[in-house]
């Protein structure tokens, strides 16, 4: 029933995904699902859609009717990137509530990400800390899902995240308020409650049962010399390399965005140690 449910989940989003950027999207409610062959690539990703710049809305009746439709997105994340699908999903649930919060609804936004500098895709404001918070906004929830694996992946704050074990649920859940994902108090407790109640540990275990590591390969780093071409922005660049723009600036000295044709930026690449 799982396989089935993705299945269809899959279906869905080739039929009605993609982003414009900083702009009024057309909303499309969607029950309508046909077959599709797509399959997990070597890297443990899954295709994305193509763009086709129409919000598509997915509703969800329960917490059950939640994990069921995101566990196994949830995994190919963990694959792909080593965040515990339990700690994917339970985060889903809480900032999300299981798909049916306001913000959620509006922007398929299912972690609460906000804008970020270098954010060029399209946004909502919202109330949450403050008044008026830019908050990401998203055609489809699959792109939520992956810009949260590329958000923690990618920001030294979460480094020491990937340190822990991705069984060690607990570990990750205290660590992300440690690292100032929430300002919740209690946000590890709940992220725990969740994984516990509904046993979410197990979707990790698959992954693990598979083959793939418990622990990430030590790491080292190599500068990448890439010359800007006509296109390039530095939120591009820093989805190509998976680095924050942030971190692009700071290592070539720069005082704001402008990028020029033909110009040699440092790139701070991952290289695992054999």
């Amino acid at each position: 029933m799982k396989q089935l449910i993705f299945t269809l989940f899959l279906c869905a989003l080739v039929m009605g995904c993609g982003t414009k950027k900083r702009t009024v999207s057309k909303t499309k409610t969607t029950n309508r699902i046909t077959d599709t062959k797509s399959k997990e690539n070597d890297k443990g990703l899954y295709p994305m859609p193509e763009d086709t710049g129409k919000f598509v809305k997915f509703h969800v009746g329960s917490i059950e009717e939640y994990i069921a439709a995101f566990a196994e997105i949830a995994q190919f994340e963990m694959k792909a990137y080593g965040i515990p699908a339990s700690i994917t999903l339970a985060q889903g649930i809480l900032e999300s509530g299981y798909g049916r919060g306001e913000l959620t609804l509006k922007t398929n936004n299912h972690f609460g990400i906000k804008c970020h500098n270098g954010w060029e895709g399209e946004y909502e404001k919202h109330d949450d800390d403050a008044r008026d918070e830019c908050f990401r906004k998203y055609n489809h929830p699959m792109y939520s899902f992956r810009d949260h694996s590329i958000f923690l992946s990618s920001r030294s704050r979460y480094s020491g995240l990937f340190r822990l074990r991705r069984d060690d649920y607990k570990g990750w859940a205290r660590g992300l308020k440690a690292a100032g994902y929430a300002t919740d108090k209690r946000y590890p407790q709940k992220l725990i409650s969740f994984i516990e109640r509904y046993e979410l540990f197990k979707y990790d275990d698959e992954v693990l049962d598979k083959g793939y590591p418990a622990q990430k390969s030590q790491l080292a780093y190599n500068d990448h010399i890439h010359i800007v071409t006509r296109g390039d922005t530095l939120y591009s660049l820093s989805k190509k390399y998976f680095v924050t723009v942030d971190e692009i600036m700071e290592l070539n000295s720069m005082k704001d965005s402008h990028l020029s044709v033909g110009q040699q930026l440092r790139i701070k690449t991952e290289k695992v140690k054999k």
